[in-house]
């Protein structure tokens, strides 16, 4: 087991009605004027925000209001956001929404005491060094963001999705309330679903030796995620279903699934995945990030698995139940005697990712980039974005070049 360090100072206020608590827990925080911001519209035709707002009225915390925030989220709401709380002189910044809605409050929260531009912070010009508080009522559960550390935000302009990680990003508190997400589109549910199984996948495939205690919590956590898939999908109102999927996504992306698995001096994962599929989102923002991820993880799993077996075998036994096979032992006569031992390793780690896509695709999710409507002509400028967000050699569990990068989405076309 690697050194790691541990943070998580998030209060996280969960169950059901937890929405109209909002502003007595915030109050307790000490805030008294605050910036709600939101999406483009579901939380108010379900009345979310309403709760919100009239529970920040009733206790006394004065708010105002940015709107708009889109899936990908852009830097120049960011930007308005900034110049709206420094001239409403807010203490703190609360996202009531989903990881997009989340991150952009994160980004404002960021860029309000910094005198420079905030997109400094996302292409490392600059490094954060203070942010004001954050809050979040989470609607969607998928990014994690209500207690990661990351932030993700796009610029348009320049076609690019970059991501920033500092403590700083970690909200003061998260309220959770499951029955928000009853009214969640299928779809969307379904990809946030892909999203928080990837958040554990990242952190497992780090290329670091095994830790048992973390690899079955990050496994556990998967498989419940698995459980209560079809669940919520037969009925959107299972309340168990939709609380335990709010609360695998929380635990996907706040440090616990990757400790001891980090790579030291880098973050606690690899996280190739998701800067190549960052690449498609910034490509075409209308990508919702969970159907890229279900097309390339398992594309980048078949391209590099060859690297480090073991940790392959021991998913595919934790997560499916398909029993690894060790070289090295003697008894081999369940195995056809045709198929070499290296063979049957291959089938087994093949089988997990098979199991792995065809689980994503149950949920509704692309199998392929043409279903996207990536083409082999996207690919250069797909390669030209993670040579900027990437370098031009990247990963931990696998070090691939952009040649490695380009096969893996031809791979998944």
């Amino acid at each position: 087991m690697n050194d790691f360090n541990f943070y998580s100072p998030t209060r996280f206020v969960f169950g059901r009605g937890a929405c109209d608590r909002t502003g007595e827990t915030l109050a307790a925080q000490g805030w008294k004027r605050v910036l709600v911001v939101y999406g483009q519209g579901s939380v108010v035709r379900t009345g979310t925000l309403e709760r919100a707002l009239s529970s920040l009225d009733a206790a006394g915390i004065a708010h105002t209001e940015l709107a708009g925030v889109r899936p990908n989220p852009e830097v120049a709401l960011v930007r308005e956001g900034i110049a709206t709380a420094r001239g409403e002189s807010v203490d703190a910044i609360v996202a009531v929404g989903g990881g997009s809605v989340i991150d952009t409050a994160k980004a404002i929260a960021l860029g309000v005491p910094y005198e420079g531009d905030v997109w400094d912070f996302f292409c490392k010009r600059a490094t954060a060094t203070r942010a004001l508080p954050a809050a979040a009522v989470l609607t969607i559960p998928a990014s994690g963001s209500e207690a990661s550390d990351s932030c993700v935000i796009s610029n348009d302009e320049l076609g690019m999705k970059c991501g920033v990680n500092t403590d700083l990003n970690r909200p003061a508190v998260a309220i959770m309330d499951p029955e928000l997400t009853f009214t969640l589109p299928a779809y969307q549910t379904a990809a946030g679903i892909t999203d928080m199984i990837s958040h554990v996948m990242e952190r497992f495939f780090s290329g670091q030796p095994s830790v048992p205690v973390t690899d079955h919590i990050a496994c556990g956590l998967i498989r419940a995620a698995m459980e209560a898939a079809p669940r919520v999908m037969e009925d959107p109102r299972d309340y168990d279903a939709r609380a335990n999927l709010m609360w695998v996504g929380t635990l996907a992306h706040n440090g616990l699934a990757g400790c001891g698995l980090n790579v030291p001096g880098a973050r606690d994962g690899d996280w190739t995945c998701h800067g190549m599929e960052h690449e498609l989102s910034a490509l075409d923002t209308s990508i919702t990030h969970g159907a890229g991820l279900a097309v390339v993880f398992p594309a980048w799993m078949r391209y590099v698995w060859g690297e480090h077996p073991e940790r392959f075998l021991t998913f595919a036994e934790e997560v499916f139940g398909i029993e690894p096979v060790d070289p090295e032992v003697d008894d081999l006569s369940r195995i056809d005697e045709d198929i070499t031992p290296e063979r049957a390793v291959a089938d087994a780690v093949e089988a997990a990712i098979d199991e792995l896509q065809d689980f994503f695709v149950s949920l509704g999710m692309p199998r392929t980039l043409g279903e996207l409507g990536i083409t082999e002509g996207d690919i250069d400028r797909l390669l030209e974005g993670l040579k900027v967000t990437r370098g031009e050699r990247f990963g931990t569990f696998a070090t691939l070049t952009l040649e490695d990068a380009r096969a893996i989405y031809q791979s998944a076309l």
